[in-house]
């Protein structure tokens, strides 16, 4: 079952399974490197954003960017 990223767990690594949003979201989002079919571990929330690592990186994305990105 899919949910976006800013309801799953902290800690729990999760697979991409699509990313939505505006063309323009959307490529900003896979440069970071939120693809289809990677990993993606929400490591803590501040302030509503989440604190996330992709690819072996440690980004800050917005609640909203969290919501196009379904796991």
């Amino acid at each position: 079952m899919m949910m976006p990223l800013v309801m799953a767990d902290a800690g729990e690594e999760n697979i991409i399974r699509r990313v939505g949003g505006s063309p323009e979201m959307k490529k900003h989002l896979e440069d970071m490197g939120f693809t289809v079919g990677g990993a993606v571990t929400v490591m803590n929330t501040i302030g509503g954003n989440l604190i996330v690592k992709v690819k072996e990186s440690r980004v800050a994305i917005s609640r909203e960017m969290a919501t196009k990105i379904m796991v």
